[in-house]
């Protein structure tokens, strides 16, 4: 089947956060969104074919997990990620972010220490500072134009008091698919120092041709028995509003401390929809997620290629996974806040701003391509229109400026 991912579909009074949050966002409600982590496709058919077949029945009462989701999860996970994933090891958690949030609470105590690699995705440091914990920068280096982490400043920033290190895997904004090698010279550093890692891989299944997505808790025993691995057919599938994720802990001292915190707080139990959207996107999806990888990567092609070629001042990090792009905008010759205004107010385009990512992200901003190629093509246009504009009126400016300070110089020698 050929699924069509040109189709334009209006979400707007759907309670999409993309659309209702502009306003207080930008100023305005005219702009395109491109900000959100979801996508504008149509969420697959086979998503809601579970779900009205589930509507069937005329109870929607309290449920368990039907008795082929954990399964599910296992075989797509060892078929696409080389991993045999134990039962025992695996249970149902309530979005990743919660999950975070979870394990800060479960694994350290008020005061501790949590390691994160700044620019990185924003709520890493909401679930630490909320819950009282420390926030420590451990900022990832750009290399030829890709991220790469920076070990050397890690072990510096170590101390007694560093309990944990949440890890984007792949990462987010930069798209970095991390390597065996780097994983495994992280693994032997947080090992040595007793540090637990969790590592959030919700990007996994958005891996572009070229490049494999490695599970951190693969890359040797050291690091499945330090780690906590969270998943999610969400981003993929394109149902985040269904909040359907998993936990893999293989360390049993590890996981009975994060299951009796789940337990303790009622937070171990998903929905009906989520459980049967699950097992429908792991048994039915991979040949949509195939063609919408396809389709995103040209829509990140097609991006890079017109920047560019018409503003070159943009350099875009071209990413390894998913449908986001880190811009890098230092040349147009603004700061952070007023790239951020202009975006929004000169060229009608809503994106994330870079520095809610922590530090590395000035004069940078999160563009989504998950949309259809119509939609970026006016985006891109939009952009173009505004910077030309702008260099315009600089070179208005300078030109002024010049006649102006003629002017004066011929008046003195008068």
């Amino acid at each position: 089947m050929k699924y069509d991912f040109d189709e334009i579909i209006d979400r707007h009074n759907t309670g999409a956060i993309k659309i209702e949050r502009c306003k207080a966002l930008y100023g305005t409600e005219d702009v395109l969104p491109l900000w959100v982590a979801d996508m504008d496709f149509r969420t697959p058919d086979f998503i809601f074919e579970a779900i009205r077949e589930r509507c069937k029945h005329p109870i929607l009462g309290y449920s368990m997990p039907p008795k082929d989701f954990y399964p599910t999860w296992i075989n797509w996970i060892k078929e696409h990620h080389n991993w045999e994933v134990s039962r025992q090891w695996i249970g149902f958690l309530p979005g990743i972010v919660p999950g975070l949030s979870f394990s800060v609470q479960a694994l350290t105590q008020p005061g501790d220490e949590i390691i994160v690699q700044p620019p990185v995705y924003y709520p890493f440091f909401h679930v630490i500072k909320n819950n009282h914990r420390i926030v420590v920068d451990n900022p990832i280096k750009t290399v030829d134009g890709k991220f790469e982490m920076d070990f050397e400043d890690l072990e510096r920033k170590i101390t007694p008091k560093t309990k944990l290190f949440i890890l984007c895997n792949p990462h987010n904004p930069g798209g970095r698919v991390w390597s065996f090698e780097t994983l495994k010279r992280l693994a032997d550093i947080c090992a040595k120092h007793n540090i637990i890692v969790v590592s959030d891989e919700i990007h996994a299944d958005m891996v572009f041709e070229g490049h494999r997505h490695v599970p951190f808790a693969t890359v040797s025993e050291t690091a499945a028995q330090i780690s906590l691995t969270f998943m999610a057919p969400s981003k993929t599938f394109n149902m985040p509003g269904l909040i359907s994720s998993a936990y893999i802990i293989p360390n049993i001292e590890l996981r009975n401390k994060f299951v009796d915190f789940l337990e303790a707080s009622e937070l171990n139990g998903g929905n009906i929809f989520a459980y049967a959207a699950t097992i429908s996107a792991f048994e039915n999806g991979n040949e949509w997620r195939k063609q919408m990888l396809e389709y995103v990567q040209g829509n990140i092609d097609f991006v890079s290629d017109f920047l560019k070629k018409n503003i070159p001042q943009i350099k875009p990090m071209k990413p390894e996974a998913s449908f986001l792009v880190w811009l890098n905008c230092k040349d147009l010759g603004m700061g952070t806040d007023d790239l951020f205004d202009f975006f929004a107010k000169k060229a009608g385009l809503g994106l994330n701003k870079g520095t809610i990512f922590g530090q590395g992200g000035e004069y940078h901003l999160r563009l989504n391509v998950a949309c259809p190629r119509s939609i970026l093509e006016k985006a891109m246009k939009q952009l173009e229109i505004a910077v030309s504009s702008k260099q315009q009126i600089v070179k208005s400016k300078f030109v002024e400026f010049v006649l102006i300070r003629k002017i004066s110089i011929n008046g003195c020698k008068n």
